[in-house]
């Protein structure tokens, strides 16, 4: 049974749970979990990270922690009641494994590993807290270190900043806002604006000294000197170095490192130097013989110099290397440093070119104990500390310290009779009293220890030597009486004995015999001789000698012997015992000398601060003894020298002493009876302060009040308690009448800055100190009125000493901080009078910063949700006095412009974050009975009007995002938990007062304003919160923009009538309060939408406005990332079914549905443009959005800026012919006027012509960028229009040259054709703008299928590449996926003129191949009926199928919208027709070429004749006879009677050209291939004999072959061909596509290195200047592609429909194994082939011969490469860079034939809908060709050939007639082509001439070898011949050059126009690319042997045909 739980409440995971069993709940370690139930080891809860789903776990798996509950029963809440720093641990850890995660995913190393060494390091300080083992010390450091890191994890991570105390999260429910904001202002602050440090110490560290010429000891000094005053401020730092420049003992790093402390702020300057010392230890020359001496001298070896300035820079840790220099005299050793710093080069050089002194120097800030908590290893391993000489900046009480720092200066000596200067050394010891030696108290400097004795360096012979080194004497004081310092003096010799001679002494006593020590300063000792031998160790025996020369100490007063000899030095006491001061001794010892009391009290004041503080508390009792001794006698002078005292310890220096005497005061002191005087004395100097010669000694006993008031408490204190409280009346008499003195005193006004005012200001600046001592003797409330009268008394006049307002305020902080204040008792007296002052001031705007100060403090006493009646008292009185002058003064503070300095700007934003605290707090604090008490106070409407704007605009102002830092999340929410209150109230008044005839807009728009920018506010967008942030925020202030968002529509719906006032202006505020994802929200808020439209229809009869207003918001708030598409869904749903029942229900469903459509765009482009690169996606939804303005929206400034981030898309991907059809489009919408435009994006203020001229221009660059010169010419000539009519002759000239440097390009530079694409995209998860879709791409330069399609995956990573070709079904429109169907297509060109005219040049001609697509194909071969295995061409058919575009390509995308599919059936006859026109016109092209020796090489007409000729030999046109010529067929197929006869005509035209061929042949063939030739001309003969021909004239009516330049041509006409109907059409079907390239050479499993042998028969053909480019069907063999698309992507067709005539079942192609790549793809392009590895040779030709029914291309390059190996091995043998060998001999009959089969030409049928001239195939080069690197296409109309004429075909079945003009061949050939061997199969990713219809059965190989004479090397640039379907198609004339049909104003498009479409439709180009009219002739000549066609005919065919219609250019309105 199920129990509820009492204790067991709250649980840790401890154990994972997958919850398998009934009502399990699912665990995970580490989750808490809230235990409801328990029953039989089982618990049942929730985990508290999901508390919605409930269930049952193991009791077992749980380990429970201490909690409590509140709200017990059904919505109870546990609290775990752990430590909060442990809670708040614990729960940051979670929150940062998320989000360290997310680190590694978004590569962020640096953060990730750090993060984790602190994550790591709080779990084991966590660990650490919950042993709960340590002290309370230890446990306070441990959570100091924690919240330290939580706080830095969190700054990293951009997470909140935490407000604690203590340590531990406050909870800011519990304190007040006031106290809030300064707990987060102290945490920020502390974050961001560290304190300067006014301590620094300096780190220094020893390395090495390198120098070539060491070998001695060293002894290195460094110490710090001022330059300035030319004196070290430091200790010196001592160590010595061994003799190879290390350290002695490096395993004592206190031997080799120092800290310099106590470095004071003003010491960090650039005249403070470290200096360096080094003195060597040994002989006396550097240079002596080791065994000169043996004697160990001190001597100068060099000195280092560096200024600390240099180490401020950047704190470098680094190594410094410092030069070491040496005097060049040793007599100026001792001021070196100082000649190193002023650089006198003269007097020192570099000891050594290579010397160099190794230190690490770091200057480190701070506190000497926080130095030691920050680098504790350094201080761990041993540092020695180097003092400053003398005390520090700040003296301690108790520092002890006792040193005597002697200089020993200099010495002057007599020579002794020497002949040259002595060596003097000088020896120093400490002696006692009794003579003894005092050992190790001479100090050489910190790291190294005290010594007994001193021994100076030696300088070579000199008798006045300087030495100038500083020693410490820490002598204990015990030992300083008595004590004395002896200096001995030796000559050192340099004589090989060294002897030191001793020749003289000085000495001198520490102290005199009164206790006075030696004085400060240099002393002159006499230097007293003796000889060698002389015992000095009875110091009796001369310490009655005199030992100075200027000073006689103690009772030695005997004369001094007049000596030439002196020794200097120079003394300094550094004690906190002993004193040099007499006059301090003479008043420590008053009792002895009473006669010298008065004088003593009088020197008091000139004896230096530092010996007084050092004897505070004898110096404090001395006074008192006298106090007490003779008050009436010494009473004044005491009381003036304890003000001194007093006033001294205000002093920064002294400071730490006020604890000293606060000691003393409590323990020490025992002045009973002081009070009396000290009450009298001070009130005495209160009532004169009027006296003006006694102002500077009043306002000193001013300033010392508050102790004096000490010592007078203390006093009474004392004396009560002697006396039993004796006097008591008196005593209060007394304080009352000083008191009185002192309102009077502070009551009296001043004018300016008189005296008066500055003592008042000094009053009371420590006036507040003194409460705290009263409260002592008197009542809380007693004192609280005697504060309240003092400052009451103050006046209130304002214009006064500013000087003295500021005071006056400081003085009322200080109350309000005071323990006075917070005692509710006397709060409610002083209250009114602080409220008072602080009215007047912020009235004023004056003292701001202290008045919000004061603010501060009053409100943190009042604690939220306090109920008592004091509070609530003390709340109405703020109410009354404050509530409106704050909200002034926040408005007023805010409105200012911030200071540009950063500590003002600081200063700024704390007083400005001070006052919203407080107003926050107050308003937090204000009940319902507040808020009616403050709404009644208003006498008139206008009143609340101006109060209701106030708090509405300050509401407004706190709502800002700069108000608070950006991670006081905290304060923010707290913030707005207290305005949404306030609202709530204040809404009510709104309604009751401002609504029907009181109605004012003003404020209405206002709440409005406020409601709207509160919810949109980024702190409480709870979405972008962690889980467990969003779960606490709910928990404690719910979703405050839902309640917000409901009083919105409260408010709306009580307007009624008045909404139409805000009928557009709030439509898009509250749009964007409908954005945010919050459901809720949203339901309440769209509706107000429906009302809009309602109230608009009312007014107007529609909602324009509102359908205006919406749009364009929708923009800019969706760009910035707001909205959804729940939202999209949400929008739609809930506003139809609002307007279900309204009149104006269609025009709403209208305006619904656009809108909706908007948002599904601009997601869409939002969604693109937040990926990085740009891609195909980005660019076609900008261009969707774009379309979506200008068609559907009509918004004009929209559509021009979308048209700028379209341009913008297409230079980052250098689409430069894109961006400028983009750009065009904005110049559509301009014209050449003078009209001035705005400025506008980035385009400036100017007139219309001036920024059509500039976008012409921008247009222009970007044409030829993308290479697209023709365009470029026509903008050109029409900004050159322009000019000439404004005479800018300069411009025109410009212009001109432009234009001809198109030209040149044009003509010069090479263009690649890209290839297009068709690309699906199906399925519901694709963009709108894409779903369900297709288009055809342009792609880049050099891409290809697999690279494309590639391509496309990278951009839609998500998307399946479907693998075949067909027409998807409705399941894959409809799946939540996407799919991407991709394969090529080829362009149909619509400019047809330049391509069929002759002689035009290549480069010309492929512009037009490839620009102003509209259409485009792609051929699929099936069989229909039932197949014929002994001739297949008799069933093969072609489906194809032409996509029209919506758009030409290319256009502002790459890529545009399929809008139209048809789908024509080719029949098997038209398929054979085809392919021989081809093949004719392909041959005649050839023939002209070799017959004008254009052809260096005949290597191509070579190849294409014996590839016909062979082929018909051996089946080719004999397989057409069979299958078309026989009876049976033309019985069946009486409307195909025709089209029988054009086959036959065309079999008898190339049989002719074929016999003309081989004459031009013989001409020109090489002798080597001579048997070649020979061999073609007998199987020339036995092809005509196969076909029946014998005489030519018999068979041919028509008019004698007439070639241009005497070959033979047959003149024929285009003959009608007749189709059935229902062959016409068909039901549109997908098909495999073709895929075209563009000029490129593909290669096959025969290309490359193909034998001559295989050369010669394949049936490829080449010129040498011109390369056919073949236009397979998916069909054809992909044997040679190198593009093919990858294996994803594949095509597929039902094998029965497709499979080749001779394969079995199991080699028919599938569904599955299908591929659109031509790659690996079998030769039909659809069916794999294989052939059985068994079979042979033999087996195989035998096969062939007996069935003479081929296979597939691929299925015979199989057989031959499994029999006689790969074919590509024929070649092997060819030398490099040889032709190969024509002759034909070598290869079997049996070969022959098979390759011969492999090269048929056979080509499918051209699409019936095109003009002739689009028949144009490109090949790839042949191995025949010497330079196939160079690409050129077949240009040459030449050897066309003319055929008979034909009776007209019946109408309903009428094909064009096509009018072949003869013209002049092609110019002169190109040079002769090298290249390996390529394919004679073209590749399916070859580009597609639109005129070569290569989707031929043929082409699969799956003919009869008769065939082969058709090869596909049988292409032209214009075919005689087109078939039909069933709608009639248009005859394209070849047009006369001079009779060109006239176009726009009777002008010609020269052929590179950008002209209208006149066949379909019109091509898609801005207006300004139409021609412009011009009276000069074309551009190109008319050819005098063109034939003119019947234009007025086909012109009237043209004109049938509907133009597209395009909306005419709008006018720019100021854009």
């Amino acid at each position: 049974m199920w129990i509820p739980t009492e204790h067991e409440k709250y649980g840790v995971v401890i154990a994972g749970f997958r919850g398998t069993v009934p009502h399990g709940l699912s665990l995970e370690i580490g989750d808490t979990v809230q235990i409801l139930e328990k029953c039989d080891g089982w618990y049942r809860g929730f985990a508290l990270k999901n508390p919605n789903l409930k269930g049952i776990f193991p009791s077992n798996y749980i380990h429970l922690k201490n909690a409590c509950v509140k709200n017990k029963g059904q919505f109870e809440m546990v609290i775990p009641t752990e430590d909060s720093v442990i809670t708040e641990m614990t729960s940051t850890l979670r929150d940062w494994g998320t989000m360290w995660k997310q680190l590694y995913v978004r590569n962020e190393g640096d953060l990730f590993h750090r993060l984790w060494h602190i994550m790591n390091e709080i779990l084991d300080l966590r660990r650490q807290v919950l042993v709960g083992h340590l002290t309370h010390d230890r446990m306070k450091d441990v959570k100091r270190h924690i919240t330290a890191r939580l706080d830095w994890g969190n700054e990293q991570l951009g997470l909140d900043l935490v407000p604690r105390k203590e340590y531990a999260m406050v909870d800011p429910e519990e304190i007040s806002i006031t106290e809030l904001y300064r707990l987060m202002e102290h945490r920020h602050r502390k974050k961001d604006t560290p304190v300067p440090a006014s301590s620094h110490h300096l780190f220094v560290q020893m390395k090495s000294l390198m120098c070539s010429n060491l070998g001695e000891e060293l002894e290195v000094i460094f110490s710090l000197f001022d330059s300035k005053e030319n004196r070290p401020i430091s200790e010196r730092f001592f160590l010595r170095l061994n003799r190879n420049g290390l350290p002695k003992c490096p395993e004592k790093p206190e031997r080799h490192c120092s800290l310099f402390v106590d470095l004071g702020s003003s010491e960090l300057r650039k005249d403070i130097y470290i200096t360096v010392h080094i003195i060597r230890i040994g002989r006396m020359g550097a240079g002596e013989k080791k065994n000169a001496c043996n004697v160990q001298y001190r001597r100068p070896f060099g000195c280092a110099v560096l200024s600390i300035a240099d180490l401020l820079a950047g704190d470098s840790k680094d190594d410094l290397v410092l030069k070491v220099y040496m005097c060049n005299t040793e007599s100026d050793w001792y001021q070196i440093h100082e000649n190193i710093i002023k650089k006198l080069n003269a007097r020192y050089n570099l000891t050594g070119s290579n010397a160099g002194l190794a230190v690490s120097l770091q200057l480190l800030h701070g506190d000497i104990e926080q130095i030691r908590r920050e680098y504790t290893s350094r201080f761990t391993h041993g540092v020695s500390i180097t003092r400053k000489l003398g005390f520090s900046n700040i003296i301690m009480p108790g520092e002890m310290r006792n040193d005597l720092y002697i200089t020993v200066e200099r010495g002057e000596f007599e020579k002794g009779g020497k002949s040259v200067a002595r060596n003097v050394e000088v020896t120093m010891h400490v002696v006692d009293s009794s003579g003894q030696i005092l050992k190790d108290f001479i100090s050489f400097g910190s790291g190294e220890p005290p010594a007994s004795e001193y021994h100076s360096f030696v300088l070579y012979h000199n008798n006045g030597p300087r030495w100038a080194e500083l020693l410490k004497l820490p002598i204990p004081v015990d030992k300083f009486r008595g004590a004395h310092i002896r200096c001995e003096f030796r000559h050192c010799s340099t004589k090989e004995k060294g002897e030191k001679k001793l020749f003289g002494f000085s000495f001198v006593p520490l102290m005199q015999e009164n206790g006075r020590t030696l004085p400060d300063g240099t002393h002159e000792l006499i230097v007293h001789k003796c000889e060698e031998n002389a015992n000095l160790q009875d110091s009796g025996r001369y310490l009655k000698l005199p030992f100075s020369k200027g000073i006689s100490l103690g009772n030695n007063s005997q004369a001094v012997k007049t000596t030439k000899e002196s020794f200097w030095i120079t003394s300094f006491l550094c004690s906190t015992k002993l004193t040099q001061n007499g006059d301090m001794l003479d008043l420590l010892k008053w009792r002895t000398h009473p006669d010298k009391i008065a004088g003593c009290l009088s020197k008091l004041k000139e004896i230096d601060g530092s010996e007084i503080v050092k004897f505070l508390q004898d110096t404090l009792d001395t006074l008192f003894g006298i106090l007490d001794e003779n008050s009436q006698k010494y009473g004044s002078k005491v009381f003036d020298c304890l003000v001194h005292i007093i006033n001294l310890l205000q002093d920064s220096k002294f400071h730490h002493f006020k604890p000293v005497m606060d000691t003393y005061i409590e323990s020490h002191f025992a002045g009973a009876l002081a009070y009396r005087d000290l009450i009298k004395v001070l009130k005495w100097h209160i009532d004169r302060v009027t006296e003006v010669e006694l102002h500077d000694h009043i306002q000193e006993v001013l300033k010392a009040q508050e102790y004096i008031f000490k010592y007078i408490v203390q006093s009474r204190r004392l004396f009560s308690i002697a006396t039993g409280g004796q006097n008591e009346e008196e005593f209060r008499c007394c304080i009352q009448e000083l008191l009185m003195s002192v309102r009077f005193f502070l009551s009296q006004e001043s004018k300016g800055t008189s005296a008066l005012s500055q003592l008042q200001a000094v009053f009371l600046s420590s006036f507040p100190s003194v409460y705290s001592e009263l409260l002592k003797l008197f009542d809380v409330r007693e004192v609280a009125n005697l504060v309240h009268d003092a400052l009451g008394s103050l006046p209130t006049v304002m214009h006064g000493d500013e000087s003295l307002q500021a005071v006056k305020l400081q003085s009322i902080g200080k109350t309000v901080e005071s323990h006075l204040y917070t005692n509710p008792d006397s709060r409610c007296i002083l209250l009114p009078v602080v409220l008072h002052h602080l009215h007047m001031h912020l009235q004023e705007q004056k003292d701001l910063i202290m008045c919000a100060r004061i603010l501060s403090n009053i409100f943190c006493l009042i604690k939220k949700n306090s109920s008592e009646k004091s509070v609530l008292e003390e709340i109405d009185v703020i109410v009354n006095s404050l509530l409106d002058i704050l909200l002034r003064t926040i408005l007023e503070i805010t409105s200012r412009p911030q200071p540009s300095g950063s500590a003002m700007r600081l200063q700024f934003q704390d007083v400005t974050g001070e006052f919203v605290s407080c107003l926050l707090s107050l308003l937090r604090q204000m009940t319902d009975r507040h808020y009616q008490q403050l709404l009644d106070s208003f006498s008139t409407k206008e009143d609340l009007r101006d109060f209701l704007l106030q708090i509405f605009t300050v509401f407004r102002i706190l709502i800002r995002p700069e108000m608070f830092p950006k991670d006081w999340t905290v304060m923010r929410l707290v913030a707005n938990n207290v305005i949404i209150t306030t609202v709530l109230y204040l809404s009510d008044a709104l309604r009751k007062n401002f609504l029907n005839e009181n109605f004012d807009y003003k404020i209405w728009d206002s709440y409005f304003f406020l409601a709207v920018i509160f919810i949109n506010q980024l702190c409480l967008q709870l979405e972008m919160f962690t889980p467990s942030k969003k779960k606490k925020v709910l928990e404690k202030y719910g979703d405050m923009r839902v309640t917000m968002g409901c009083e919105i529509f409260s408010m709306w719906q009580n307007l009624g009538e008045h909404k139409l006032h805000f009928i557009p202006a709030l439509i898009g505020p509250f749009l964007e309060v409908t954005l945010i994802p919050q459901p809720d929200l949203r339901n309440v808020m769209i509706p107000i939408f429906h009302d809009m439209m309602d109230w608009e229809q009312r007014r107007s009869g529609n909602f324009k406005q509102v359908e205006a207003k919406l749009i364009d918001k929708l923009d800019s708030l969706m760009s910035e990332g707001k909205g959804d598409e729940t939202y999209r869904e949400l929008f739609n749903s809930i506003l139809l079914k609002k307007i279900e029942r309204e009149t104006w229900r269609e025009s709403g469903v209208s305006l619904i549905a656009t809108v909706t459509r908007l948002m599904e765009r601009l997601l869409d482009y939002r969604d693109c443009m937040k990926m990085g690169e740009v891609d195909g996606k980005k660019i076609g939804c900008t261009v969707s959005l774009l379309n979506f303005y200008k068609t559907e929206l009509n918004k004009e400034e929209m559509y021009i800026r979308y048209i700028h981030k379209l341009y913008d898309l297409h230079l980052k991907a250098q689409n430069f012919t894109e961006a400028a059809y983009t750009l065009l489009l904005y110049d559509e919408l301009l014209e050449w006027s003078d009209r001035p435009l705005r400025e506008f994006l980035n385009y400036p203020m100017q007139t219309e012509w001036q920024r059509k001229e500039c976008l012409h221009l921008t247009i222009i660059q970007n044409f030829d960028r993308g290479k697209c010169w023709e365009n470029g010419i026509i903008l050109c000539r029409k900004i050159a229009e322009q000019y000439e009519s404004y005479y800018d002759y300069r411009n025109l000239s410009k212009m001109r040259m432009m234009e001809a440097s198109l030209y040149d390009k044009i003509m010069d530079q090479q263009r690649l054709e890209p290839e297009f694409f068709r690309v699906g995209f199906y399925g519901k998860k694709f963009p709108f703008f894409l779903r369900n879709k297709e288009f055809v791409c342009r792609g880049h330069d050099y891409e290809r299928l697999e690279a494309f399609q590639q391509r496309m995956l990278n951009e839609f990573p998500h998307a399946i590449a479907m693998q075949h070709a067909n027409q998807p079904d409705e399941t894959i429109f409809q799946a939540e996926a996407q799919y991407l169907q991709i394969y090529a297509v080829t362009p149909i060109p619509e400019n047809q003129e330049v391509l069929q005219r002759d002689g035009i040049p290549d480069n010309i001609k492929s512009f037009y191949k490839v620009n102003h697509i509209w259409r485009f194909r792609y051929d699929r071969p099936f069989h229909k009926g039932t197949k014929d295995k002994e001739n297949e061409f008799k069933s093969l058919w072609v489906e194809r199928t032409t996509l029209i575009l919506v758009q030409s390509l290319p256009g502002i995308s790459r890529w545009f919208e399929v809008e139209k599919r048809e789908v024509v059936e080719m029949s098997p006859l038209e398929n054979a027709i085809e392919v021989l026109e081809n093949k004719n016109q392909q041959l005649r092209t050839l023939i002209s070429q070799c017959q004008t020796r254009q052809m260096q090489n005949i290597n191509p007409l070579t190849m294409c004749l014996n590839g016909v000729i062979d082929a018909a030999v051996n089946g080719g046109v004999a397989r057409y006879q069979e299958a078309f010529f026989v009876k049976e067929y033309i019985l069946n197929h009486p409307e195909d009677g025709e089209k029988i006869t054009r086959l036959r005509e065309l079999t008898l035209e190339q049989a002719q050209i074929l016999e003309f061929g081989l004459a031009v042949h013989e001409k020109v063939v090489p002798q080597d291939m001579r048997p070649l030739h020979k061999k073609l001309v007998d199987q020339f003969f036995v092809m005509k004999s196969s076909l029946g021909i014998q005489d030519f004239a018999a068979c041919v009516q028509a008019s004698p072959v007439h070639f241009p330049n005497g070959s033979p041509r047959v003149c024929r006409n285009s003959i009608p061909v007749s189709m059935s109907p229902d062959a016409a059409r068909v039901i549109p079907r997908r098909s495999p596509l073709s895929y075209p390239a563009v000029n490129r050479y593909s290669s096959s499993s025969l290309s490359s290195q193909a034998s001559a042998e295989v050369s010669n028969i394949t049936g490829q053909s080449e010129s040498s200047d011109e390369v056919f480019n073949m236009q397979p069907s998916p069909s054809t063999s992909s044997l040679s592609s190198t593009h093919s698309a990858s294996p994803n992507v594949t095509s597929s067709a039902p094998s029965s429909a497709r499979a080749s005539p001779l394969l079995s079942d199991k080699h028919k192609h599938s569904r599955e194994n299908s591929c659109l790549s031509p790659r690996e793809r079998p030769c039909s392009a659809i069916y794999p082939t294989p052939l059985e590895t068994s079979q042979t040779t033999n087996s195989c030709f035998a096969k062939w011969n007996a069935t003479s029914v081929p296979h597939s291309i691929r299925d015979c390059i199989r057989e031959a490469e499994e029999l006689v190996g790969p074919v590509s091995a024929l070649s092997e043998t060819r030398p490099a860079g040889k032709s190969p060998n024509l002759s034909l001999p070598s290869v079997s009959h049996e070969r022959r034939m098979l390759f011969n089969h492999i090269g048929d030409g056979a080509l499918p049928r051209s699409d019936s809908n095109l003009p002739g001239s689009d028949k144009v195939v490109n090949t790839t080069p042949s191995s025949w060709s010497l330079d196939s690197g160079k690409e050129a296409r077949n240009t040459s109309e030449s050897g066309k050939l003319i055929s008979p004429p034909v009776p007209p075909r019946p109408a309903q079945t009428a094909s064009p007639a096509r009018h072949i003009a003869s013209v002049s061949p092609s110019p002169a050939g190109r040079s002769p082509m090298k290249g390996s061997v390529q394919s004679f199969t073209p590749s399916p990713v070859e580009y597609h001439s639109s005129g070569l219809i290569s989707n031929s059965p043929a082409l699969s190989g799956s003919y009869s070898s008769g065939i082969s004479s058709l090869s596909r090397c049988s292409t032209s640039e214009t075919s005689g011949f087109e078939s039909q379907g069933s709608e009639p198609a248009v005859t394209v004339p070849s047009y006369s050059i001079s009779e060109e049909p006239v176009r726009k104003e009777s002008k010609t498009p020269p052929p590179y126009s950008v002209y209208e479409r006149t066949l379909k439709r019109p091509v898609p180009l801005p207006h300004s690319l139409s021609i412009p009219p011009t009276a000069e002739p074309p551009a190109l000549p008319p050819k005098p042997q063109l034939v003119r066609p019947n234009n007025l005919e086909n012109s009237s065919r043209r004109t049938e045909q509907v133009p597209r219609p395009r909306p005419l250019p709008r006018k720019v309105s100021q854009l």
